[in-house]
């Protein structure tokens, strides 16, 4: 086996440098084993980055590798196809259906647009065997690529939520993976999304804007650099910075209901994609494992709600327009979750974005959503 190689510490990006935050890396065969040094580590991790890779190269990891390979061949096959065979029965539900490009803010927030397609398939319709998928993907063979990443994924999620809940002594119904029974409704979804090049969505349509997750756990998978997030509680953590793609691991983040479950102990991931090579095709395979619907937790405002709840909640407000977003308070797209300074001095504003044409744009798309 040839030895590993570290990334970079930065990276060129829009003509300066950008950090290449580092990130701890678990095993998922000793987190399988409950390896008391690994569920030490795994909880650390969550509870000061609140993100991880996880290496998925054993022989019990390499299976979901091998499905995501094969997902990635049926999303190549599936985003190929014409819009309107794609959009067959549109955005069925927040949590399952088609988005089109252009349905949220993107990753420079003002003005912009997010440019990437997204299919997301539920978790909850794959069990009951009866998919909502258009036609370029619903022979059986698709649907049963389908099934299988969502059951590797599923069962990964549980293995990490298993041992977070031994290393903080939870016991009983408090365990976390307790309201996260595959038997009960939840909106736990496996997204895949296609990030279009630059020049084909125009500077207006770029990346995946700022945010946290709707998730209790989302396992992640891209080959290709993009992902940047923001690290909590250090010295340089006013600056987003990338996460370098490591062969054979996914990348493992705390979404807002598990950061809420644990009390706040845990950290909830703020990260956004951005276009690091604006004249490639980017994809990228998450899997949002959320808590059952009617799950309740405190929320970042002092609230008691259901993870349903929240979760209606965070995604309209991904779906409001930039300036709503801007005037709504953060806790909601941040979860809660305080940044270093207001401003984000990585100076990657496009300088369209002072344009008043498109403030007046967006207000009027505003006049027409009211």
């Amino acid at each position: 086996m040839a030895p590993a190689i570290d990334p970079p510490q930065t990276v060129e990006w829009q003509g300066k440098k950008v950090p290449v935050w580092p990130v701890p890396t678990i095993d998922y065969a000793q987190l399988l084993s409950q390896d008391p040094a690994e569920v030490d580590k795994v909880l650390n991790a969550c509870l000061e980055e609140g993100y991880f890779n996880l290496d998925l190269s054993g022989i019990d990891g390499r299976r979901m590798l091998g499905d995501q390979q094969e997902t990635l061949k049926l999303m190549h096959r599936f985003f190929e196809a014409p819009i309107e065979a794609k959009n067959e029965f549109g955005l069925i539900s927040s949590h399952l259906g088609y988005e089109p490009v252009g349905s949220r803010t993107g990753a420079f927030g003002a003005g912009t647009k997010d440019g990437y397609e997204m299919l997301k398939v539920s978790r909850d319709e794959i069990q009951r065997g009866s998919p909502k998928v258009p036609t370029p993907i619903k022979n059986n063979g698709d649907l049963q690529v389908l099934e299988n990443a969502i059951g590797s994924c599923n069962t990964i999620t549980k293995v990490i939520l298993s041992a977070l809940s031994t290393g903080m002594n939870l016991t009983g119904a408090s365990r976390f993976e307790n309201s996260h029974r595959n038997d009960r409704p939840s909106t736990t979804t496996l997204s895949m999304m296609h990030y279009l090049p630059s020049d084909e969505t125009g500077n207006k349509k770029v990346g995946h804007q700022k945010h946290t997750d709707i998730s209790s756990l989302t396992l992640l998978f891209s080959e290709q650099w993009g992902l940047q997030i923001r690290p909590p509680g250090t010295c340089g953590a006013r600056e987003m910075g990338f996460v370098a793609p490591k062969p054979g691991c996914a990348f493992v983040h705390v979404g807002d209901s598990l950061r809420f479950a644990s009390g706040m102990k845990m950290q909830s991931c703020i990260h956004r994609v951005v276009p690091f090579n604006p004249t490639e095709h980017r994809y990228s395979i998450a899997y949002f494992l959320r808590a059952e619907d009617d799950t309740m937790f405190v929320d970042s405002e002092g609230r008691y709600v259901t993870a349903g709840q929240w979760h209606d909640e965070k995604f309209k407000a991904f779906t409001d327009p930039w300036m709503w977003q801007a005037m709504a308070p953060k806790s909601m797209i941040l979860g809660g979750m305080k940044e270093a300074g207001e401003d984000d001095p990585s100076g990657e504003v496009p300088a369209f974005m002072s344009n008043p044409a498109v403030v007046k744009e967006d207000v009027k798309e505003i006049a027409i959503q009211a």
